[in-house]
């Protein structure tokens, strides 16, 4: 019974931490610099979620952006 609840707690943690790196991460790097969220979600989700990370990364800001700075 134990071993069902530890399993049970170890694999919500393996879920919510591929949900992170898969969709959070992502798109609230992306909404910090100003860029769309969803797109950069299907890019991680097709490709994979450290190249978009890192291409969020290496892109920085979006020097188009429409928000009062």
């Amino acid at each position: 019974m134990i071993e069902a609840i530890l399993f049970l707690i170890f694999g919500l943690v393996v879920f919510y931490f591929s949900i992170w790196i898969l969709i959070l991460l992502p798109a609230e790097m992306a909404e910090a610099r100003g860029r769309s969220a969803v797109r950069w979600i299907l890019v991680s989700l097709f490709f994979s979620p450290g190249l978009a990370i890192f291409l969020l990364w290496w892109l920085g800001d979006n020097p188009y952006r429409e928000d009062d700075q």
